[in-house]
């Protein structure tokens, strides 16, 4: 286990990932489940070719989604699971970080709208929430995604993170997978979270690492030992510093 080093300098922003992070639930998983068998075995294939790295994300993301076709009202519900489903103490964890004055964020290689409906669930402005835009004919049915949008390929999130501007930084990112690992060079601290998924890979590859299952164990990688003083001196917050 990576030993536990508080930042020396306070981060201005903090981002996350959703899925597995935020959630303990993975959304293409979930509208997946709603299919006959023939299609859920083919997404599965799919989505282990592109892990394997047999495959493109960019061409994987495509594929399946067009296999899903989720409409309007499977992100709906997509969106109410996430909400549903949130990781133990996060809705404390980014109010803690509110209340710190540090700008939070949501990064996901997911579909928006389930994404902003977990966002505006825990206080996340729309304008810091990044994931895929989905259109829909005006029956509601799936139309297509944004293909241009660079979350839908690899190296995505190295992409936005890299492109934030100067008064969000220095940043943090708390992410599951490898590819939130894979945007630890561009972000001042990457701290990789095992509390629904322990990724080998990402695990052994976070110089931070939090085991879960609470997303309070993110806390001691994201803030200085003042900020942890100024929690614990605050009723709201205090319990949050007791999970290491």
């Amino acid at each position: 286990m990576p030993q536990v080093r508080a930042p020396s300098t306070p981060f201005a922003s903090v981002w996350f990932d959703c899925d597995s992070t935020l959630s303990t639930i993975e959304g293409v998983d979930e509208l997946g489940n709603a299919r006959d068998p023939e299609t859920l075995a083919a997404v599965a294939e799919l989505t282990n070719r592109a892990m394997s790295g047999e495959l493109a994300l960019a061409d994987v993301y495509a594929a399946r989604l067009g296999r899903l076709a989720p409409t309007r009202a499977e992100c709906e519900a997509l969106g109410a699971r996430y909400v549903e489903t949130l990781v133990p103490d996060a809705r404390l964890v980014v109010d803690a970080l509110t209340h710190l004055g540090k700008k939070v964020g949501i990064i996901s290689g997911g579909l928006l709208p389930p994404v902003a409906a977990l966002a505006a669930e825990l206080g996340v402005a729309d304008t810091r929430v990044f994931a895929v835009p989905i259109h829909f004919a005006p029956d509601g049915s799936y139309l297509h995604f944004d293909v241009t949008s660079p979350l839908a390929r690899n190296g995505g999130k190295v992409e936005v993170l890299a492109a934030r501007p100067s008064d969000e930084r220095p940043i943090a990112f708390v992410g599951d997978g490898v590819t939130d690992l894979e945007a630890a060079p561009v972000v001042e601290r990457f701290v990789g979270f095992g509390g629904v998924a322990r990724r080998p890979a990402v695990e052994s590859g976070s110089e931070h690492y939090a085991p879960g299952p609470s997303l309070a164990t993110t806390l001691p990688f994201l803030l200085t030992d003042e900020e942890s003083d100024l929690l614990r001196s605050n009723p709201s917050f205090s319990a949050l510093l007791h999970h290491r």
